[in-house]
């Protein structure tokens, strides 16, 4: 049966030849051919195709608040070919991008007349390596700078076969930009809005707190914590929450005044999150009680094992404790939805 199938095979590329040409050699070889094709460079002058509304995809970008605070956004990003370079046009300073995130009181973090000149991503280490033209160097500021390179790297990294990001600048790698953010060796994503003073030993934790622009729109924002812990881990991270913000951070929590935090047990993904509280009529409302949840929730999203959470009170469940109130247990996805 072997040797028919090559006969037969052979006949055809006799056929072939005598009628097309090598063209038709090319042709068969890609037929029969098993290997792999080499990752893509994906180029900026490439048009993906923009699929309709039902191809949106969920994705998660970086921008910078009045405060200088990276904030994370989950929005729908229609889908096409090179994604991830879809996702950093979308973080880009153009008049569309500003005037749109202006609405919730942020900005965009790639300065304006910034190009991508070509993009690639090794699928084997995860190495994602981005060829900017020089705007990337016009930054604003030292922060504007360093909060680009950061935001770039989250919002990249968010892509889960992308782990590391090289930046380049008109096809070479350089050792700083503008303000001296180095960026000669690739970035992975760490220390997202860093608290200043980590001191030797320490361990830190990413906490979640709550932010606003003008009083007028809220959302949460990643912020890097130290802590005195030798080593930080689900316990640490909701101490330093129900701690509340760092002082003079500008920013706050939805854990009500009047709520102290006991202790928490892992068990079978679950985290018991057990509180404590003087006066029920604090979580009366759902929505406070909801917006708790949420805030807790999210700061345990940094450990992967968690995938559900339960507010436990003093020990009892919300039933045995006899609130009328309905549970928040899956651990949120994304942070803010605008």
């Amino acid at each position: 049966m072997h040797i028919k199938k090559l006969l037969i095979l052979a006949i055809v590329l006799v056929l072939a030849l005598g009628l097309f040409g090598c063209k038709a050699i090319d042709t068969m070889k890609d037929l029969i051919t098993n290997e792999e094709p080499e990752i893509e460079i994906i180029r900026s002058d490439e048009e993906g195709n923009i699929m309709d509304d039902a191809s949106l995809r969920n994705t998660v970008l970086y921008y910078q608040n009045e405060n200088g605070y990276l904030v994370p956004v989950k929005r729908k990003v229609p889908w096409e070919e090179g994604i991830a370079k879809a996702a950093l046009k979308n973080i880009m300073d153009t008049p569309t991008i500003r005037e749109d995130i202006s609405s919730i009181g942020l900005k965009p973090l790639i300065p304006a007349g910034t190009e991508i000149i070509g993009m690639s991503i090794n699928e084997e280490t995860g190495l994602c390596k981005v060829d900017f033209n020089n705007q990337i160097m016009n930054s604003g500021s030292k922060k504007d700078e360093e909060n680009m390179v950061k935001g770039v790297v989250y919002t990249l990294t968010e892509f889960s076969n992308i782990n590391e990001v090289q930046f380049l600048v008109d096809g070479k790698i350089v050792p700083e930009l503008k303000y001296g953010t180095n960026v000669q060796k690739p970035i992975a994503r760490v220390d997202i809005n860093a608290v200043e003073g980590l001191g030797a030993g320490e361990s830190k934790v990413t906490v979640y707190y709550k932010g606003t622009s003008n009083g007028e729109y809220e959302y949460y924002v990643p912020v890097t914590v130290p802590t005195s812990a030798p080593s930080a881990n689900i316990l640490t991270s909701l101490e330093t929450l129900f701690d509340g913000a760092p002082e003079l951070s500008g920013l706050y929590t939805d854990i009500p005044d009047g709520i102290d935090f006991q202790g928490v047990e892992v068990y079978n993904g679950v985290a018991y999150v057990d509180v404590i509280t003087h006066d029920f009529e604090i979580l009366e409302d759902q929505t406070v009680f909801n917006k708790m949840t949420k805030n807790i929730g999210l700061t345990l999203k940094e450990y992967p094992e968690i995938e559900y959470v339960e507010i436990l009170f003093d020990g009892k469940t919300i039933e045995e404790a006899g609130l009328e109130l309905e549970a928040q247990e899956t651990v949120p996805v994304f942070a803010n939805e605008y």
